[in-house]
Protein backbone atom coordinates (compact mmCIF):
# COMPACT_ATOMS: atom_id res chain seq x y z
CA UNK A 1 0.00 0.00 0.00
CA UNK A 2 0.82 3.48 -0.52
CA UNK A 3 0.06 6.20 1.54
CA UNK A 4 -0.19 10.08 1.53
CA UNK A 5 0.05 12.71 4.43
CA UNK A 6 -1.04 16.26 3.53
CA UNK A 7 -0.21 19.21 5.51
CA UNK A 8 0.04 22.92 5.55
CA UNK A 9 -3.82 24.04 4.82
CA UNK A 10 -6.05 26.54 7.01
CA UNK A 11 -7.52 29.93 6.92
CA UNK A 12 -5.38 32.45 5.21
CA UNK A 13 -6.85 36.25 3.96
CA UNK A 14 -6.85 37.38 0.37
CA UNK A 15 -4.16 38.24 -0.82
CA UNK A 16 -1.87 35.81 1.56
CA UNK A 17 0.40 32.81 0.85
CA UNK A 18 0.17 29.03 2.01
CA UNK A 19 2.12 25.86 1.38
CA UNK A 20 1.14 22.52 1.22
CA UNK A 21 3.33 19.22 1.71
CA UNK A 22 2.66 15.67 0.87
CA UNK A 23 4.42 12.48 1.65
CA UNK A 24 4.24 9.42 0.35
CA UNK A 25 5.20 6.44 2.04
CA UNK A 26 4.77 2.52 1.81
CA UNK A 27 5.55 0.12 -0.75
CA UNK A 28 7.21 2.58 -3.36
CA UNK A 29 9.34 1.93 -6.14
CA UNK A 30 8.96 4.85 -7.66
CA UNK A 31 6.89 7.80 -8.51
CA UNK A 32 6.00 8.92 -11.41
CA UNK A 33 3.38 12.38 -11.35
CA UNK A 34 2.39 13.91 -7.90
CA UNK A 35 -0.59 16.42 -8.17
CA UNK A 36 -2.79 18.40 -6.22
CA UNK A 37 -6.42 18.55 -6.47
CA UNK A 38 -9.22 20.47 -5.12
CA UNK A 39 -12.61 20.31 -4.73
CA UNK A 40 -14.97 23.46 -3.43
CA UNK A 41 -17.97 22.75 -1.89
CA UNK A 42 -20.75 21.91 -4.64
CA UNK A 43 -18.02 21.53 -7.40
CA UNK A 44 -16.54 18.51 -8.74
CA UNK A 45 -12.79 17.82 -8.21
CA UNK A 46 -9.90 19.80 -10.49
CA UNK A 47 -6.84 19.71 -11.15
CA UNK A 48 -4.81 22.45 -9.90
CA UNK A 49 -1.22 21.46 -10.58
CA UNK A 50 0.67 18.06 -11.57
CA UNK A 51 4.35 17.63 -12.03
CA UNK A 52 5.90 14.59 -13.43
CA UNK A 53 8.94 12.94 -12.19
CA UNK A 54 11.46 14.93 -14.04
CA UNK A 55 10.13 17.81 -13.26
CA UNK A 56 7.50 18.80 -16.03
CA UNK A 57 4.79 21.25 -14.41
CA UNK A 58 1.35 21.52 -15.44
CA UNK A 59 -1.14 23.98 -14.25
CA UNK A 60 -4.82 24.81 -14.10
CA UNK A 61 -5.44 28.29 -16.27
CA UNK A 62 -7.00 29.42 -12.76
CA UNK A 63 -4.19 29.04 -10.84
CA UNK A 64 -1.29 29.94 -13.30
CA UNK A 65 1.24 32.31 -12.12
CA UNK A 66 -0.05 32.40 -8.90
CA UNK A 67 0.65 28.44 -7.11
CA UNK A 68 4.32 26.49 -7.98
CA UNK A 69 4.21 22.91 -7.12
CA UNK A 70 7.62 21.15 -6.68
CA UNK A 71 8.68 17.68 -5.14
CA UNK A 72 11.41 15.97 -3.64
CA UNK A 73 11.86 12.73 -5.18
CA UNK A 74 14.37 12.01 -2.48
CA UNK A 75 11.84 11.93 0.15
CA UNK A 76 8.58 11.24 -2.09
CA UNK A 77 7.64 14.53 -1.05
CA UNK A 78 5.04 16.94 -3.01
CA UNK A 79 4.97 21.09 -2.23
CA UNK A 80 2.46 23.38 -3.71
CA UNK A 81 2.95 26.71 -2.66
CA UNK A 82 0.13 29.51 -2.67
CA UNK A 83 0.41 32.67 -3.31
CA UNK A 84 -2.09 35.77 -3.59
CA UNK A 85 -4.92 33.84 -2.92
CA UNK A 86 -8.44 34.67 -3.23
CA UNK A 87 -11.54 32.71 -1.98
CA UNK A 88 -12.41 31.19 -5.18
CA UNK A 89 -9.27 29.36 -3.94
CA UNK A 90 -11.39 28.02 -1.23
CA UNK A 91 -11.39 24.33 -1.52
CA UNK A 92 -10.59 21.06 0.05
CA UNK A 93 -6.84 20.32 -1.87
CA UNK A 94 -6.61 16.65 -2.45
CA UNK A 95 -2.64 15.22 -2.98
CA UNK A 96 -2.36 12.40 -5.39
CA UNK A 97 0.45 10.22 -6.48
CA UNK A 98 1.14 7.81 -9.62
CA UNK A 99 3.59 5.34 -9.79
CA UNK A 100 4.97 1.73 -9.53
CA UNK A 101 4.99 -0.98 -5.98
CA UNK A 102 7.92 -2.67 -5.52
CA UNK A 103 8.59 -5.54 -6.66
CA UNK A 104 8.05 -7.15 -3.87
CA UNK A 105 4.44 -5.82 -3.21
CA UNK A 106 3.95 -7.44 -7.02
CA UNK A 107 5.37 -4.55 -8.87
CA UNK A 108 1.45 -3.05 -9.40
CA UNK A 109 0.71 0.57 -10.47
CA UNK A 110 -1.08 2.47 -7.68
CA UNK A 111 -2.77 5.53 -7.94
CA UNK A 112 -3.33 6.74 -4.53
CA UNK A 113 -4.86 9.73 -2.40
CA UNK A 114 -4.15 11.68 0.47
CA UNK A 115 -7.39 12.76 2.79
CA UNK A 116 -7.01 16.18 2.06
CA UNK A 117 -6.57 19.42 3.61
CA UNK A 118 -8.85 22.79 3.85
CA UNK A 119 -7.72 25.92 2.40
CA UNK A 120 -9.61 28.82 3.45
CA UNK A 121 -9.33 32.16 2.15
CA UNK A 122 -11.44 34.70 3.92
CA UNK A 123 -10.84 38.12 5.58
Amino acid sequence: QVQLVESGGGLVQPGGSLRLSCAASGSIFRINTMGWYRQAPGKQRELAALITRGGTENYADSVKGRFTISRDNTKNTVYLQMNSLSPEDTAVYYCNAVGIMTPSSGGRLFNSWGQGTQVTVSS
